[in-house]
């Protein structure tokens, strides 16, 4: 291989590792704004049993059942 194509070669080999690079930090991003919205759902999920449970307490304490 002459310089020209060395050089050429080395470039070729330091792009496909940015992609790369690139691509795993997507997947990581990704990764993290799906937990994200995961936990964001689990909280509002625990909001809701513990207002039902207080709607259930104030209708008790009511006799509103």
């Amino acid at each position: 291989m002459d310089n020209s194509n060395s050089a050429s070669y080395q470039a070729g080999q330091a792009k496909g590792q940015a992609q790369e690079k690139g691509s795993q930090l997507m997947d990581k991003a990704g990764n993290a704004a799906q937990s994200a919205k995961e936990s964001a759902q689990e909280a509002g999920h625990q909001v809701q049993e513990k207002a039902r449970a207080a709607v259930d307490a104030v209708k008790d304490a009511a006799g509103a059942k």
